[in-house]
């Protein structure tokens, strides 16, 4: 009697644990997990933040379960270390089974992600980086952020029919920042125009009074300037200290440098400058005011940046693939991803299927004064603009 009730005791404790693992590998098949890595402390914490918001903006107006599982947003702190990036990339890969890898602040860091996306076949969706090569460091990278050759061509055609010639290009001394210079150089050389010299500054502490002291020295119609999101209201603050608007020297560039979130801080002298981006919080469209207001309304006014659309449009980008593929990841995943055609809060976009990349409008503005506040007001368009890194 005792043998058989040991038994009975063992057959049904060994039932009961059966039944705990067959219902965590069941919980587990109806989560789908998205790793997002960002920088959210340091220099570069304003793109964590961006993104992050954006994120948790496009779940709560679209549900948070996709193709019938439980959507879970596991957001870690990379703090803009490559290093640090690539293990906790090691980590959602191998302990959170994540079927999306995405977020990546900075080039550097989506660059050490890459191997880790192809080994384990995850999906790779970069949401900031803007080096033109990084979609070919993996077969399984996607971007829905934009490339720096895409604006630097831009910015780089309109200047020599505008009346700016001679130029001096101000860098980050990183990939992006060599991407900006190269394209906008090249570019600026073929229109006709000159540059005087290519000046790049470290990216970490930089310190750009001495760079913009050589370029009021060398006395160029414009400062054709790149660096990261965030950094911009430094530069602008010396750029004016220096007094260089008043010797006539225009500032020049990318969006990055007149930043939405950040311009209202930069005053007056950011009044009148030009640059050519893809997003701007002022695009005139109604899905853009929709977006605009509902990212102000959940965080606490904060006006959504470009790093923000690249989070929202990759999320879209990553739920419509998952309902494609219900709830499936891998390559099966990463093909549904492949040629999406939407609209998006910075107007029509879709995702090369040859190149993985993101093509989309790119916008000449102005930054000019509307009801007392700054913004990005764009007046030219070019269409469907390709990333010129990989058209040649």
């Amino acid at each position: 009697m005792q043998k058989r009730q040991f038994l009975n005791a063992i057959a049904g404790a060994t039932l009961a644990l059966t039944a705990t693992v067959t219902a965590s590998t069941a919980m587990a098949q109806d989560k789908f997990k998205i790793g997002l890595i960002l920088p959210m402390t340091g220099p570069f914490a304003s793109t964590g933040k961006q993104i992050e918001a954006a994120a948790r903006l496009y779940i709560a107006q679209n549900g948070d379960t996709v193709a019938g599982k439980k959507v879970e947003l596991i957001v870690k702190d990379d703090t803009s270390a490559a290093d640090v990036t690539k293990r906790l990339a090691q980590e959602m890969v191998v302990n959170e089974k994540v079927s999306v890898l995405a977020g990546f602040g900075l080039t550097p860091l989506a660059f050490a992600t890459a191997p880790i996306a192809t080994q384990s076949k995850t999906p790779m969706v970069v949401m900031a980086a803007a080096t033109s090569s990084i979609t070919q460091a993996s077969p399984f990278i996607v971007r829905t952020s934009f490339t720096l050759p895409q604006a630097a061509v831009a910015i780089a055609d309109w200047a020599p029919n505008n009346g700016i010639k001679k130029v001096v290009t101000l860098v980050s001394d990183y990939g992006p920042g060599i991407d900006a210079e190269k394209f906008f150089k090249d570019r600026l050389l073929f229109n006709g125009g000159q540059v005087l010299d290519s000046l790049r500054v470290p990216m970490r502490n930089p310190d750009f009074a001495p760079f913009l002291q050589k370029v009021r020295d060398l006395k160029p119609d414009a400062v054709y300037v790149f660096v990261p999101s965030g950094a911009g209201a430094a530069l602008m603050k010396q750029f004016a200290e220096r007094g260089m608007d008043k010797a006539g020297i225009k500032l020049i560039g990318t969006g990055d440098i007149t930043d939405d979130d950040i311009l209202n801080s930069m005053g007056d002298v950011a009044n009148g400058v030009v640059t050519s981006h893809h997003y701007s919080a002022s695009h005139n469209s109604a899905l853009n005011k929709k977006f605009v207001t509902a990212f102000e309304k959940a965080n606490n006014g904060l006006r959504p940046n470009f790093m923000a659309v690249g989070g929202y449009d990759g999320m879209r980008v990553i739920y419509e693939a998952a309902k494609a593929t219900k709830g499936a990841g891998g390559q099966a995943l990463l093909d549904a991803m492949k040629g999406q055609v939407f609209e998006s809060p910075r107007g029509p976009m879709f995702i090369d299927a040859q190149t993985r990349d993101v093509v989309h409008n790119i916008y000449i503005r102005k930054v000019e004064k509307v009801n007392g506040q700054l913004y990005n007001q764009e007046f030219a368009t070019l269409k469907d603009v390709k990333d010129p890194g990989k058209t040649k």
